[in-house]
């Protein structure tokens, strides 16, 4: 998706005043994230003019308000993991703690909120620790994206479908070439449904190539509901 350079700009409601950054892009809809870190931004069509966008923002007041204070409220440092017990990390949207034991087999594995890994290392290596879990994610990733591009090329009728390819990049979820699909892989920690809707973005390209008209209403028509499942994300890819 192509994007102008963003900018910041004011939003001023009651005796509220709001800093925001606007990003211009190839799209149709207006909307707007709250990072953790407090920072708001709104993505709109290059088309929009000032006063579709206070208006919208006028609507989504309640929202924003809500949001803002539910970062204030739970704001935690961000720390480097380290790879040791009792961090956090997420698989299909929910929230796993690690538990790290010493044992002959090296293993990883969730169960009941759990993501257990034995190492024959020590507990206390967190270096060793992170390979393990980065390869079980690369496994888990390559299993589940496949499974889910085969369910999802089900809404589709074109003959040709695409190849699952799986690689980092900064700000993109997916991106689709001639012969791949491409998803980033951090897309496993996110649930199911964020992971299909990526997917489903993905397809409608092959029928159109730009953010035009036609390219929305197939996506409306593919995948309802997808603006609340793209917010979730874009919370997620900050």
């Amino acid at each position: 998706m192509k994007s102008s350079p963003s900018q910041k700009k004011e939003f001023i409601y009651g005796t509220y005043i709001y800093q925001y950054e606007l990003i211009k892009q190839d799209r149709k809809t207006l909307g707007l994230t709250v990072t953790p870190d407090s920072r708001i931004y709104v993505k709109s069509p290059h088309s929009a003019d000032e006063e579709r966008i206070e208006s919208f923002l006028k609507k989504k007041w309640f929202w924003l308000q809500k949001q803002l204070h539910f970062f204030k409220k739970f704001k935690r440092k961000v720390y480097k993991k380290e790879y040791l017990s009792g961090e956090g990390f997420l698989y299909l949207g929910r929230q796993y703690t690690l538990l790290v034991k010493r044992a002959p087999e090296e293993r990883v594995a969730i169960s009941r909120g759990v993501l257990s890994v034995t190492t024959k290392e020590g507990v206390s290596n967190g270096e060793h620790t992170k390979k393990l879990i980065d390869a079980w994610y690369a496994d888990r990733a390559q299993a589940v994206f496949q499974e889910r591009l085969e369910e999802m090329q089900s809404r589709f009728s074109h003959k040709n479908f695409p190849a699952l390819g799986i690689r980092n990049m900064d700000k993109r979820w997916g991106s689709l070439t001639k012969n791949k699909l491409i998803l980033n892989p951090r897309l496993i920690q996110a649930s199911k449904e964020c992971i299909d809707y990526v997917i489903v973005h993905e397809l409608c390209h092959i029928q159109h190539k730009n953010h035009g008209k036609d390219f929305w209403k197939l996506l409306d028509k593919k995948y309802p509901g997808w603006q609340k499942i793209k917010e979730k994300l874009e919370i997620l890819l900050f």
